[in-house]
């Protein structure tokens, strides 16, 4: 039987381990199949990412696919990017947001529009991640950026990213605790596959009054793993997994749906909850949240 959804917030704040999900929204208007697999985890997650045009492909906005999951029963978390909105549409689209019932924000600077499928584009980039989590910060107290009265808040909870398998680890760790100074009150990771790593960054960064949710990243094949290692900054597949992955031919995204599970039981006894990232394989979903035995 299925619990009651619950603020993700509230999740964290309860010190409960917190389980998060990811979609993209749809490349086009059709919305079924995304909506037909949330349904199944209303009440098994407390937090729904919906990308903001992830990898600079132009997708429907993460804005709308946040209510419809709301509508749902799902605590949406809004991806907002710098990449293509100046301040005055981001501090719109965090207003609308509000009035929406969204209530998590994840502030991200964005791919670059060479990296994607729009590669004429002109970025924006008028303010950067810290720069966004500042101004969420302004919203929550009723100012604009400009510092004008807001007639009614907003009541962002803060999400921010962070890398922590990075070599040299040295700048990330410093630019974790200006996005802690900033109003950032919890983290998603890039993908995590080296568990002891993981646990040395937790134990580094523990002293800050934040919220860290692993990132778990399914693997379909070898394939795209070594499409990570090789473009993905801060991501390292350890060749090990690459060869288990190899080896099961057909059976890979089985392998990697274990491996999925393997790594969110190493690292639940260092974090405060998982993010789980099923790019193309959001199917199995369900599957992973019951093997990791998170609910």
């Amino acid at each position: 039987m299925s619990r009651e959804p619950r603020r993700l917030k509230d999740v964290l704040d309860q010190r409960q381990f917190a389980v998060t999900v990811e979609y993209n929204p749809p490349k086009g208007t059709n919305i079924a199949a995304v909506l037909e697999n949330a349904k199944q985890l209303v009440g098994r997650v407390h937090g729904v990412n919906v990308t903001d045009n992830t990898a600079a492909v132009v997708r429907a906005g993460s804005l709308p696919v946040c209510r419809l999951l709301y509508e749902l029963g799902h605590d949406p978390v809004m991806q907002m990017t710098c990449r293509d909105r100046n301040r005055i549409a981001m501090q719109s689209d965090l207003m609308g947001a509000h009035m929406l019932g969204i209530r998590n924000i994840l502030c991200l600077t964005g791919d670059y529009p060479t990296v994607g499928d729009h590669k004429d584009a002109k970025p924006v980039y008028d303010l950067d991640s810290v720069q966004v989590m500042q101004l969420v910060l302004g919203l929550n107290g009723a100012r604009d950026m400009a510092g004008h009265k807001l007639d009614g808040s907003t009541s962002f909870t803060i999400g921010a990213a962070v890398t922590p398998e990075a070599d040299p680890l040295g700048p990330m760790l410093a630019k974790f605790e200006v996005k802690v100074k900033a109003g950032a009150q919890f983290f998603q990771t890039q993908a995590i596959y080296n568990p002891e790593q993981f646990a040395s960054f937790m134990k580094t960064v523990r002293p800050f009054k934040v919220k860290v949710l692993a990132g778990i990243l399914v693997l379909r094949n070898a394939k795209m793993a070594e499409f990570m290692n090789a473009n993905i900054p801060g991501v390292s597949v350890p060749q090990a997994m690459i060869d288990e992955l190899r080896a099961a031919g057909d059976k890979s995204e089985d392998v990697g749906v274990e491996i999925a599970v393997r790594t969110i039981k190493a690292v639940r006894p260092h974090c405060d909850g998982v993010h789980i990232m099923a790019i193309k394989a959001t199917h199995r979903l369900g599957e992973i949240i019951t093997k990791a035995e998170l609910g």
